[in-house]
């Protein structure tokens, strides 16, 4: 197997996937570098989860003029959420090329961030296509110069709807360019787009071989980055554990979260690349031999690890793909033993867990995030345990003297002795934790909702504005998924009328989402979304707009989709 030093891969580039931690490429990588940088068209059948954006990404970071202002590559994305990840894995990989700036275009944004962006320069533009389009109409964006077009996930926006956006897309840029198109599968539009727009392309077809052993218990909770060092810490105390290791994606994040564990009284250390082989060596035998809980690693730490002491893996940063996951993972549960693996999933990296689940073909179930009480039931428990083994180590009568003298000479029960006692054991960390703050309550019932709906069930809602406001079923579509976070799935029937729209919705959605959302604007207009007082949905499926004259039939809760052909501005 190549390394990505054998691919002709910028110097620059390579110094950023080195500290990242990459060693060698994934399968997809290795076939579709090299005919990119050598300037040829590539049609890539490979599911999400395989690695494929460092595919693209890096033979385009290896080839930019950092001195041009207009954006020489463009990347089709489906939806915001892989939008947003894509640009971010190319701000990594271009951690040392001086300069370079890569922008996210995508629908529910305002403009104003994107017309700076477009303004100032960039070398990189990753965007949804109805967003795009918008732009090309504004005349914001300009293609001129553009030397790649990547389309990611071309299957996705097929049946997403967006096909015609994406032609109208590859007719706007200049004939001289290099295109690589994506695709999990290939139905015959996107066989014909590749035909029509791609010129003598290599085809590259690349199955995933991951799957995950049916011994290892896979669970997630969604978290977003600020809370992930609460959450570790309710998990550790509450689940029950003999050795863990804990995945995070930098050298520098092992150390801060071994440091912040230790803080909290947890037996925990690092380990990196920068650790030389003999310490590293020593730490993995205190691990084998329990007199160390907790590993916190990257990818290239961990490799080959095997310690029987392992019950659980967690992951505290979601891995760059699904080989990367199965392989942490598989630190727990070897020969035949049972495992956890627990992985924290942010609002922004729902796109992630999907391609996880999609790639290992397991459904990865919602665990909920151990509460206050919990936590104290539990340190409750051990403080208990921990006075029984004392008693039943014996040799407390020099400590039985010194009580009994004291109770004498002060006046004073041996109940408050004995509490004065365990006070000075517990020392400075409270015994027990505070009850949680309203607002904490809020932020974590937020987080799950933004990550998505977990009943499923559905209500009808009311926004104003509807057929006179000429709003269209595709943007109301997109204001919800881009501004409200919410999954395209848990949105239901669209019932367009003359003066307002009705559309089911999670039912369960927290009140601050809500505000959001009422903040949300579609053709010019706030959506003002209100829960329906008795009106009910046509149930004519999304986009159904119904009779002219308003009235209503019995609501159907169908969980409509979208479906190919349909078109939704994103």
């Amino acid at each position: 197997m190549p390394t990505f030093h054998e691919l002709a891969l910028d110097d620059r580039v390579l110094s950023s996937i080195t500290e990242i931690g990459y060693e060698t490429p994934s399968p997809i990588q290795e076939q579709t570098i090299p005919p990119l940088m050598e300037g040829r068209d590539v049609m890539g059948l490979a599911q999400t989860g395989t690695g494929k954006t460092a595919a693209f990404a890096l033979p385009i970071l290896s080839h930019l003029d950092m001195s041009a202002k207009k954006p020489q590559a463009l990347v089709l994305a489906p939806t915001r959420e892989l939008a947003i990840q894509v640009a971010e894995a190319f701000q990594k990989y271009a951690a040392h090329l001086p300069g370079f700036h890569v922008l996210p275009i995508y629908g529910g944004q305002s403009y104003g961030p994107q017309l700076a962006g477009l303004k100032r320069g960039v070398q990189v533009v990753v965007g949804t296509p109805g967003r795009l389009i918008d732009h090309l109409d504004k005349g914001s964006l300009d293609l001129s110069e553009l030397r790649m077009l990547v389309l990611d996930e071309a299957d996705e926006m097929l049946r997403m709807g967006f096909i015609d956006d994406v032609e109208r897309i590859l007719q706007s840029v200049p004939d001289q360019r290099q295109v690589a198109l994506f695709s999990a599968t290939m139905p015959p539009a996107i066989r014909k787009i590749s035909q029509s727009y791609l010129r003598e392309p290599v085809e590259i077809s690349v199955k995933t071989k991951t799957s995950t052993a049916t011994n290892i218990n896979q669970r997630h909770i969604p978290v977003r980055g600020p809370n992930k060092l609460d959450a570790i810490t309710r998990i550790l105390e509450v689940e029950p554990f003999d050795a863990m290791i804990v995945f995070v994606r930098t050298k520098q994040a092992t150390e801060e979260i071994a440091e912040k564990l230790q803080a909290r009284g947890f037996s925990a250390a690092a380990i990196n690349g920068d650790i030389a082989q003999a310490q590293r060596e020593r730490t993995i035998g205190h691990l084998r031999e329990g007199r160390l809980d907790i590993l916190v690693a990257t990818d290239v730490a961990a490799r080959g690890l095997d310690v029987e002491r392992i019950s659980h893996v967690l992951n505290y940063d979601i891995p760059h793909d699904s080989e990367s996951y199965v392989h942490r993972i598989g630190r727990t549960g070897r020969a035949g033993r049972s495992g956890e693996a627990i992985l924290f999933v942010s609002p922004r990296e729902r796109h992630m867990l999907r391609s996880i689940e999609k790639a290992t073909r397991q459904s990865i179930a919602q665990m909920e995030l151990p509460t206050i009480e919990a936590v104290n039931d539990q340190r409750l428990q051990k403080f208990a345990q921990t006075i029984t083994e004392t008693l039943s180590a014996g040799g407390l009568e020099t400590f039985q003297d010194l009580v009994r003298d004291y109770e004498q000479s002060h006046d004073v029960p041996a109940l408050e002795i004995a509490a004065a006692l365990a006070r000075m054991a517990q020392g400075d960390r409270p015994l027990l934790l505070e009850p949680e703050p309203a607002a904490d309550k809020r932020k974590q019932r937020d987080d799950v909702a933004a990550f998505e709906s977990a009943s499923g069930r559905r209500s009808v809602f009311r926004v104003e504005v509807g057929r006179r406001n000429r709003v269209t079923p595709s943007a109301l579509v997109g204001a919800l998924v881009n501004e409200g976070g919410l999954a395209s799935r848990n949105i239901g029937n669209i019932d367009i009328r003359a003066e307002h729209t009705l559309v089911e919705l999670p039912a369960d959605m927290p009140e601050d989402l809500l505000r959001k959302l009422r903040k949300t604007q579609v053709a010019g207009r706030g959506l003002r979304i209100t829960q329906s007082d008795g009106e009910v949905s046509r149930g004519g499926g999304r986009g159904s707009r119904g009779p002219k004259r308003d009235g209503g039939r019995s609501f159907r809760n169908k969980g409509a989709r979208p479906v190919a052909g349909q078109r939704r501005r994103d």
